[in-house]
């Protein structure tokens, strides 16, 4: 059995059955920098056609173009963020940013630091990590070229964020992941089941620090942009039943995750998590956590 075969029959025993996916190119206006209807004006002017994407405030399919939609001068003012429309879901969904203390515990390439700003109207702060320098430089270009002024950002491994000494309302934890076919098209020749069970047992230790520097009413977003349960549902799972936290469920696109996989019984909090197949946008999985009450 080849690698694509052996993943396509996961996901059919998922209840998925592959299609190609046409992924659209997406962009989300930077609101705190300009009007959205004026900006949306002068992109068309320039030759750009636009569709909203339905399940997104501020975000846009790049339904035509006549040339690269990162080569305007509104995208070097910071007028808006080249985004894929799944990753644009995450920051989304927590309950209420403004004038909160923020973890972005994986911030690089800066996409979601840059929605999370202007979720927060430039209110409270939001302290923005990665572990690699060269990752720390796209990071550091893309909050200067938005005009995000209240993000401190520190070269950190998120495993070890606790170290700040500081707790958090907010943790966006979009954690690194072994990805999708959708956004490469060499994944089925390039990922084994060895990769998968590496990135979940970092995954899970993201997770358990991110627990410990939780205030007690605060929340969790987790995200990958992978397709298997091992770095999505049974993480998620094991947080439920080992980090005192639980799934809240939220009103996102997707459809809700399932709580039997391989003929593994989740529980069923699970259900409030979304998985997303890859289909016009590329595949991921996002849900919400917030601790238990004792």
């Amino acid at each position: 059995m080849s690698q694509m075969d052996f993943f396509l029959s996961r996901y059919r025993e998922m209840g998925w059955k592959y299609i190609e996916p046409a992924v659209k190119q997406a962009i989300r206006v930077n609101i705190m920098n300009v009007d959205e209807n004026a900006l949306l004006r002068r992109l068309e002017e320039h030759g750009f056609k636009l569709q909203k994407i339905p399940f997104l405030k501020s975000g846009y399919w790049v339904a035509e173009a006549r040339f690269s939609i990162g080569a305007t001068v509104e995208y070097l003012l910071g007028y808006y963020s080249i985004q894929e429309a799944a990753a644009q879901i995450p920051a989304s969904i927590f309950t209420d940013l403004k004038n909160k203390k923020v973890l972005d515990a994986c911030a690089a390439p800066g996409g979601k630091t840059v929605q999370l700003a202007n979720l927060m109207e430039g209110t409270g702060v939001i302290v923005a990590l990665d572990v690699r320098q060269n990752r720390i430089k796209a990071l550091r270009n893309q909050l200067e070229r938005c005009r995000v002024s209240n993000v401190i950002v520190y070269q950190l491994d998120a495993r070890k964020a606790s170290k700040l000494g500081v707790k958090f309302d907010r943790i966006l934890l979009d954690v690194p992941c072994s990805g999708n076919f959708a956004a490469d098209k060499e994944w089925f020749s390039r990922r084994t089941m060895q990769d998968i069970l590496r990135n979940s047992r970092i995954q899970r230790d993201m997770l358990a620090e991110a627990a410990r520097i939780l205030k007690d009413e605060g929340e969790i977003v987790y995200s990958t942009c992978s397709l298997e349960p091992e770095e999505n549902e049974f993480n998620i799972d094991w947080a439920v039943k080992n980090l005192n936290l639980e799934v809240v469920d939220v009103d996102t696109y997707g459809e809700r995750a399932n709580t039997e996989i391989f003929g593994k019984k989740l529980s069923s909090a699970i259900a409030n998590c979304r998985r997303i197949w890859p289909a016009e946008t590329q595949g991921f999985f996002v849900c919400k956590l917030k601790k238990r009450r004792m």
